[in-house]
């Protein structure tokens, strides 16, 4: 974090409750079609540049097959390569790629399926997810923004949305609160963009609405992280 800018003492709590929390909600909303809970860690996984020094790693469970390609991923790329008109190929090349952690191979084969299957949005989504663990958080909000022109009411996405103007460099608070005030209008007790709202109140400055926002988070959810260790605290 810049100098310049407000420093907060728990700030790796605080980026590691955005994103911990934003994987297990991903991984809920996507189902049976999602990666398998190995990839459950690997947005954390992907965040750890975004913490301080010396700051424990987030949500790894040292069991991790990062980078290394499986015979089931190596049989599923060639089935893919052969086939590059065959969407469900292209897809499952693409969902084992992400559950290995190797983010940009896996954003190039929902690319493809997205070529084959312009509107489907299974494709558009996942594809935002991968440029997001990949940390290409401007990429990826170039096509959360397309998953929303086809579901305007998905909060999920919107409050995906929002985190990739909260972790960008330089960050864009303002419109971070915008995207996530947007997913709270439609559905106010939506409980991981309270949170992020919350740390996004906090994060610019603003006490007041930060501790209203976690007060309607308690609400929703009295064991959020948030709410058990509170908001940080500004070292000034």
């Amino acid at each position: 974090m810049n100098k310049d800018r407000v420093i907060f003492g728990i700030v790796g709590l605080v980026f590691g409750l955005i994103i911990g929390f934003m994987a297990a909600n991903r991984l809920n909303r996507e189902g049976p079609t999602a990666p398998t809970a190995a990839a459950t860690s690997t947005s954390a996984t992907a965040s750890n540049s975004s913490l301080p020094p010396n700051h424990p790693p987030i949500g790894q469970s040292g069991n991790s097959t990062s980078g290394g390609a499986v015979p089931e991923v190596t049989a599923a790329i060639e089935k893919a390569r052969q086939n590059p008109e065959d969407y469900e190929a292209q897809m499952t090349a693409g969902d084992l790629y992400y559950q290995i952690q190797r983010f940009s191979d896996a954003a190039k084969f929902y690319e493809a399926a997205n070529r084959i299957k312009p509107n489907e949005g299974e494709a558009i989504i996942k594809l935002g997810n991968s440029l997001f663990d990949g940390e290409q958080y401007e990429q990826a909000a170039k096509w959360y923004e397309k998953a929303l022109q086809q579901r305007p009411k998905d909060v999920n996405v919107r409050s995906d949305l929002g985190l990739t103007f909260f972790l960008r460099e330089p960050r864009e608070i303002d419109r971070a609160i915008k995207e996530f005030q947007a997913s709270l209008a439609i559905e106010p007790n939506h409980e991981m963009t309270l949170q992020n709202l919350a740390i996004a109140y906090s994060e610019k400055g603003d006490k007041e609405n930060a501790e209203k926002t976690v007060e309607r988070l308690k609400k929703v959810n009295p064991e959020n992280p948030l709410v058990v260790k509170g908001l940080p605290k500004s070292d000034t």
